[in-house]
């Protein structure tokens, strides 16, 4: 099979922001200039950049998460929210009309290749400056076909999938990578005691520093990356010890992933029962890692924030259960099928907390609107694909049989090994291209300043999550098909 084209170099946000001012925007962004100022100025030193003065505690947490009293979130909400209209062919008229910039393709540079100087054009949101943040410019309207900015060079280590639809990142900076794998790795071994000291190659060949830096470059303080950071980790310890690797098994798992979701959603009962369950809580690594992250996010999270959350860790719970249970029945699921518990079983918590690792509130009405439950079921699916298509070779060489995109087609449709692979290469395509387009549809319908930077913020997430799988090296490996 020939080498498929470039990527584009456009990042995967419409720009559909230049319906609005940027004098908007930046009212918008106004509230968090102050602390971004700060922050890049102590990052340009070389010092980890202060905490914001919202409460983050630091001492371990009592046995059972306090009561949170509301806050008002970092970004003030709109005054009036609007209801999104369904808009059928919107994306084709914003690349039409010249708002969204259609697919682009443009040589990447290579390794050791210096970067052209950036663009002075444009409107960038408030944030962290330096390596790692270029992909965070919310562009004024552009011809279409016109690459938004320069990339910088590729990672020396992995290759993207070839054929892969995706999107080039620049490089984290490095100085917050190191700040959140030091702080992660304390967080683990002091705090909640997460793995014994066998396990530290795997925990440290995780990345997850490089991961989370990557994804959220918005992130106002190395604080509001530790959030998100801590719960990737937390996740990661339930799939791991409950699931997968580490003694994971699907007898039982629902009685233990019960109890574990317990730690992000308290259980309210009597005086009588609730010691006994608050000393649940540190029975194994997993709840003490889920209740330990969950309530430094809701120190930080509003309560809306917080409760959406709860419910995209309840998605997730359920996916795992539909698995557990086809492979305790030994069924064979249909390509379809598998595509629906993927929609649970995915990535979808992570990036739909973006607004609060980024210091602000996308409002909990336009959170729940249908058209943004779309663009983040789209975004969910197309990343869990990328998992799929990067940990293949992990999996082969993993005990048992593992079901992902690859051998399901296969097993289902008849098709060879490679043809599977392939094929499994186009749906996550078709995916990804659903998700921008309905992110295009949205920008173009709702362009309220939240709205707009939350859809940049998890355009960048999914964008980082495929930089994390293709350079993990320790992790990863692609099968020999081209």
């Amino acid at each position: 099979m020939p080498e498929p084209g470039p990527s584009p170099l456009r990042s995967s946000l419409p720009g559909a922001a230049a319906h609005f001012g940027t004098h908007v925007l930046g009212r918008a962004a106004a509230p968090t200039a102050a602390s971004t100022a700060t922050d890049g100025a102590a990052e340009a030193a070389g010092a980890a950049p202060p905490v914001a003065p919202a409460p983050a505690p630091v001492a371990p947490r009592p046995s059972a998460p306090a009561p949170v009293a509301p806050r008002p979130s970092a970004t003030p909400a709109p005054a009036a929210t609007a209801v999104l209209p369904a808009a059928p062919g919107a994306a084709a008229a914003a690349v039409a009309s010249g708002v969204l910039a259609a697919p682009v393709t443009a040589p990447v540079a290579p390794p050791g290749a210096t970067a052209p100087p950036a663009r002075a054009s444009g409107f960038a949101l408030p944030g962290p400056t330096g390596l790692g943040t270029a992909a965070l410019s919310l562009s004024l309207a552009r011809g279409a076909g016109t690459p938004s900015g320069p990339e910088a060079p590729a990672p020396a280590e992995g290759r993207p999938v070839p054929g892969l639809y995706h999107h080039p990142v620049p490089e984290p900076d490095p100085v917050r990578v190191d700040e959140v794998s030091r702080r992660i790795k304390d967080w683990a071994l002091d705090e909640v005691q997460l793995y014994p000291d066998d396990w530290e190659g795997e925990f440290d060949g995780f990345s997850v520093g490089r991961y989370m830096v990557a994804c959220h470059p918005d992130a106002p303080t190395v604080e509001h990356l530790m959030l998100a950071t801590r719960l990737m980790v937390a996740e990661n310890a339930v799939d791991d010890c409950y699931c997968e690797d580490h003694g994971g098994s699907p007898v039982g798992l629902g009685g233990r992933l019960l109890l574990a979701h317990t730690a992000l959603d308290p259980l309210h009962t009597t005086a009588e029962y609730q010691p006994r369950w608050a000393e649940s809580l540190h029975a194994d690594a997993p709840r003490r890692a889920y209740r330990s992250a969950m309530g430094y996010f809701v120190d930080r999270a509003t309560p809306s924030q917080a409760d959406r959350y709860r419910h995209d860790m309840a998605r997730l719970h359920l996916g795992y259960l539909a698995e557990a249970a086809w492979a305790e029945t030994d069924h064979a699921p249909e390509v379809w099928e598998y595509l629906a518990m993927r929609q649970f079983n995915n990535f979808r918590p992570c990036p739909t907390i973006t607004d609060t690792v980024g210091g602000y509130e996308l409002p909990a009405d336009l959170h729940a609107q249908p058209a943004m439950q779309r663009v983040l079921a789209l975004a969910g699916n197309a990343t869990t694909i990328v998992n799929d298509l990067y940990s293949y070779m992990k999996e082969l060489d993993s005990p048992g049989r593992h079901l992902n995109l690859p051998v399901v087609i296969a097993d289902r449709e008849g098709l060879s090994d490679r043809e599977a692979y392939l094929k499994a290469v186009e749906v996550h395509n078709d995916l990804m291209r659903d998700f921008e387009a309905e992110a295009a549809a949205l920008a173009a319908a709702c362009p309220v300043p939240t709205v707009q930077r939350f859809l940049r913020g998890v355009a960048v997430w999914v964008d980082g999550n495929h930089y994390w799988h293709r350079t993990n090296t320790y992790r990863y490996s692609l099968p020999d098909f081209w």
